[in-house]
């Protein structure tokens, strides 16, 4: 209402329609609403108009002189809001149908469709900016639910959105129980959702694949359960039928892929089930949260089976072409280009001109990287599912092409990334809902208390720590850093499961140990003043808090997260549901302060400091603590023998790092 652009990031069901529609009623003018899915779109309009709101859409699903008599309408101030999907601008001609009209906001739903980083990328939402631009500018409000803080950036530049106002209404859902469940049969998890039919009625069952929902719809047949199947294989028709016969409450039950239910204005399912996983949390989330949109309990379950991988492995391959299918396709659309350059071939046909066993997938995602390069253009043909295609540049020769091959192998790197966070996620033992939270960027947060991590750990509340026990946590850190592989300033790639992370930690001689060279590390015992107990407690709370996490493989791996990476250099602090220590434990009374020379032991501090900064800038006790330094000013040791009685002072450390501090206490002492 201040005329100021706004980014908007709430969750689904928190009312982000509601954000952009009453500012269309309140301002004069029309507004425009771009939505990604035409179901979507009529399901608010329909809303609208039950409303008594002056609301229409423009999409592919009408006829011209349909799409013209909107837009006469819209041209005599007889619309307030008008919906439109984002291939229109395709042609400048709609744009330029749009003259005159006076604009008061362009609302962008579903943002993070226009983001290749984001879980739902939609090429034809690039086109908004410039589109804005040809409209001359106006105000512009883009909403999602699901942004992390990169793709928040994305939805900014590709908008121009110079300085917009930044609205995060935060991410939780206090009324969604997040379960996870690992059955070890597709029987099992039929009997499963068998069980949240009973126990909740209302819901979804999402599938990754039209075989999977193919084949849970034939069980559920089987078992007489009633509902609906909804996957793109079907007709326009059977899609919209069953589509509304879940939304008008006729029939209770949906099995599905993730085309259903974007934007789905269906409040009380109560509950979502992930028949198998998902290929990203942002995308998980977002399905997930189609439950309890009336504000009542809803259950969020994913039935994980790690085999189910190879599924999102296949959809990630078939999304990132390479280099040379890209290329293969173009020369195959160069010469079959008509006079006009145009090219009226499925993808499904064009797969098959490239190979017998070419993924449908990777020949679409082919044609997306030509279109994002504006080499083609694809466009819809009257009465057909198929779309043709257009040369833009047909002078270009299949062999003068050109990929930007770092952006794509950037793509397939965080395709990859993002499923593996899905399966981080499943084996972290942490609360569920706290740990999605943390991915989205909200990193306050506490154990919801209710999912089913949290009913089998009862987490202990989280405090702030003391110097003391910051210190603890930071050589934990250390120890994980140690025995990892740098891959960046805060990334660490994991070399070493925890067990043998704490073994080390501990200072164990056992044969793992010793025959990896793990007891010549620095950190090697630098938590040996703690029993195991104590240590594998305080992993525990690493993990609760996203300091550390746990890789997926053939053997699961433990690694510092960059928050912990963080943490570690004294560049944030956390909260943590500190273990108890036991009665016995050192850690309980730390060490009387020495007498010392204080001159002699600010040279050993500069040292210290020069040696940090030689490492990379490591955190100070990773070299000596303030402690050993004062121990050393204190008792002048002429000998590494003399100062190993020093606790702290390990064999690998007298070697390493202890003979610089020795020729210093030596010169002071001439």
């Amino acid at each position: 209402m201040e005329d100021k652009d706004a980014l908007v990031i709430m969750p689904t069901g928190g009312g982000k329609s509601l954000c952009y529609q009453l500012p269309a009623l309140l301002r004069p003018g029309v507004t425009l609403v771009v939505s990604p899915l035409i179901a979507l779109m009529k399901d608010q309009v329909d809303g609208l108009k039950a409303k008594g709101i002056a609301a229409a859409m423009i999409n592919s699903s009408q006829s011209w002189p349909q799409q013209r008599q909107i837009l006469r309408a819209l041209k005599e101030n007889k619309l307030k809001l008008l919906y439109i999907a984002p291939e229109r601008f395709r042609a400048g001609s709609f744009t330029d149908s749009l003259e005159g009209v006076p604009i008061s906001l362009f609302a962008v739903d579903e943002a993070h469709c226009i983001s290749q980083w984001g879980h739902d990328f939609r090429p034809d939402y690039l086109r908004l900016g410039n589109a804005m631009k040809s409209l001359g500018n106006p105000l512009c409000a883009a909403f999602t639910a699901t942004a992390t803080p990169e793709v928040r950036e994305d939805i900014r530049k590709h908008l121009h959105l110079e300085s917009p106002e930044v609205f995060v209404s935060g991410f939780a859902r206090p009324n969604l129980t997040f379960t996870l469940r690992k059955p070890k049969t597709k029987r099992l998890k039929y009997a499963r959702i068998l069980r949240l039919i009973e126990l909740h009625g209302t819901g979804i069952v999402y599938c990754a694949t039209r075989k999977s929902v193919e084949e849970v719809s034939e069980w559920l047949q089987e078992e007489g359960v009633d509902h609906v199947m909804y996957h793109g294989g079907l007709s326009d028709a059977d899609r919209e039928r069953a589509q509304e016969r879940f939304i008008n409450g006729e029939i209770s039950l949906a099995v599905a892929t993730n085309a259903f239910g974007m934007g789905i204005d269906r409040a009380d399912i109560r509950f979502v089930c992930h028949y198998e996983m998902p290929g990203s949390i942002e995308a998980y989330y977002q399905e997930a949260g189609r439950a309890g949109r009336d504000g009542k309990p809803g259950i969020c379950e994913l039935q994980f089976m790690y085999a189910d991988k190879r599924i999102q492995e296949f959809f990630i391959d078939g999304g990132n072409p390479d280099v040379s299918l890209i290329k293969s396709a173009y020369a195959h659309l160069h010469s079959a280009a008509d006079e006009k350059q145009e090219v009226v071939l499925s993808v499904e046909d064009l797969a098959r001109r490239l190979g017998k066993r070419t993924n449908f997938m990777s020949v679409s995602a082919s044609l997306g990287v030509l279109r994002r390069q504006r080499i083609i253009e694809r466009f819809d043909l009257p009465g057909s599912r198929i779309r043709g295609t257009r040369l833009l540049r047909p002078e270009l020769l299949p062999g003068d092409l050109v990929l930007d091959t770092e952006v794509l192998a950037e793509k397939k790197s965080r395709d990859e990334a993002k499923l593996k966070k899905v399966i981080q996620w499943a084996y972290a033992k942490t609360c569920r809902e706290e740990w999605i939270l943390r991915y989205f960027g909200e990193l306050k947060t506490d154990p919801c208390g209710r999912c089913d991590a949290c009913l089998t750990a009862k987490f202990a509340p989280k405090r702030v720590l003391n110097e003391h026990e910051i210190v603890i946590v930071q050589k934990a850190l250390s120890g994980i850093a140690r025995m990892s592989r740098r891959g960046g300033k805060h990334l660490w790639i994991a070399r070493f499961g925890r067990d043998r992370i704490i073994k080390c930690l501990l200072g164990s001689r056992a044969k793992t140990i010793v025959q990896a060279g793990l007891d010549q590390l620095p950190t090697w015992g630098i938590l040996k003043a703690h029993r195991p107990g104590f240590v594998s407690e305080l992993f525990d709370a690493l993990d609760q808090q996203g300091l550390i996490e746990t890789t997926t493989g053939d053997y699961p791996m433990v690694q510092l997260t960059e928050f912990g990476s963080r943490v570690m250099f004294g560049q944030e602090t956390a909260e943590l549901a500190w273990p108890e220590v036991e009665p016995d434990s050192p850690a309980k009374a730390p060490d009387e302060e020495p007498v010392y020379e204080e001159d002699l032991y600010k040279m050993l501090v500069e040292k210290r400091n020069e040696m940090r900064r030689q490492r990379g800038n490591v955190p100070s006790y990773t070299i000596f603590p303030n402690m050993v330094l004062k121990k050393l000013a204190s008792l002048k040791p002429a000998n590494a023998e003399e100062a190993m009685a020093i606790k702290g002072i390990g064999p690998a450390k007298a070697e390493s790092i202890l003979p610089a501090f020795l020729d210093i206490i030596a010169e002071q002492g001439e």
